[in-house]
């Protein structure tokens, strides 16, 4: 078993040394304090003492682990989170992962290594995070906002993704829309796009429509028209694409309108998250609506009342916007949707 022992052995100071490495690091050479730091690291060690400090929250300092900045829904949250957490005596000290699983364990020791009294987190992948369960192992408060936990009852506040894209796909089964596919960012990066690619098959199997394959994006925020040419240009061609958030939908009304193709009139594009840039587009965004304000707000509640832990789930619904209509057909099938870029 690790200990402070270890810790100074590895760094070549004394047991005093590194115990005031964590301390008062203030009192130490700068050098000295990142030796105990990396030797710390490389053992996998964190003192005692400050996993009690953070238990009774001694500190005021909440961390944030968000995705990224870039999509709207997630500085919707962190505004809220900001606001709840000043009215309650907390600041925040937010980091982003850019979508890399990998980047999260460094992330969180970071934090912890800064007294945070608890953490708010958005990971790739919650069943399979490595982070996850060291936190519950040393009592570290945590929320994850937005993943949903299948084997593991951790605390979340979420909206219900999978239920959320079934009524979506279900919608569009009704405007007539039978070759229907739906498009993400990498998915090994996102269990919520995993979730919500379940209830598009949910939908379509439920209608009687084969569902299609998931049509797997470079970025969560920028579209590739490219892989949807084979299915446009089909004898049965495409007609609807739901994407896993607003700004990959957005981008892929720009792309299409590039490849010539007309924005509902010949392919229906409908997002998920409900931002307000959504609405101010032409054509306006049709979306699933989740609460980015609540969201954020309700997980920092959840983290300073523990007696609330659990699974929250938060309503959503469905914006009707120009960028959906019925679906179109075209006595030549695929000869209308042509395209050679």
């Amino acid at each position: 078993m690790t200990d402070l022992n270890s810790v100074a052995r590895l760094a070549g100071v004394s047991r005093a040394t590194a115990a005031r490495a964590f301390s008062d690091p203030h009192l130490l050479k700068e050098s000295t304090r990142q030796k105990v730091l990396d030797a710390s690291e490389q053992l996998g060690f964190r003192p005692n003492h400050i996993a009690r400090q953070l238990r009774t929250q001694s500190s005021t300092t909440l961390g944030v682990l968000l995705p990224s900045l870039l999509n709207p829904i997630f500085a919707q949250q962190l505004q809220a989170m900001e606001r709840q957490a000043r009215q309650a005596g907390y600041g925040l000290l937010v980091a982003t992962s850019d979508y890399q699983p990998d980047r999260e364990a460094e992330i969180v020791e970071h934090m912890l290594r800064q007294r945070v009294a608890g953490l708010v987190l958005t990971v790739a992948d919650a069943d399979s995070s490595a982070v996850l369960p060291k936190l519950a192992d040393a009592q570290m408060p945590f929320v994850l906002a937005h993943n949903v936990p299948q084997t593991q009852p951790w605390p979340a506040v979420c909206v219900d993704n999978r239920r959320a894209m079934a009524e979506a796909t279900a919608h569009l089964l009704a405007l007539g829309h039978r070759h229907i596919v739906m498009a993400a960012g990498p998915v090994l990066q996102s269990d919520r796009a995993r979730q919500r690619y379940l209830g598009y098959c949910d939908a379509m199997q439920q209608a009687g429509v084969t569902p299609q394959a998931l049509v797997e994006m470079p970025s969560h925020t920028r579209s590739d028209f490219h892989p949807l040419l084979p299915l446009i240009n089909s004898a049965t061609p495409l007609t609807a694409v739901i994407c896993s958030n607003d700004l990959l939908a957005i981008s892929l009304v720009g792309a299409a309108a590039r490849a010539g193709v007309k924005v509902p009139q010949q392919l229906s594009v409908m997002g998920f998250d409900g931002t307000d840039i959504g609405e101010q587009l032409s054509p306006s965004l049709a979306s699933i609506v989740q609460p980015g304000d609540m969201l954020g707000a309700c997980a920092i509640d959840i983290l300073l009342q523990p007696s609330q832990a659990g699974t929250r789930l938060l309503a959503h619904h469905l914006r009707l916007g120009e960028s959906i209509a019925p679906a179109f057909i075209s006595s030549t099938p695929g000869k209308h949707h042509v395209i050679t870029k």
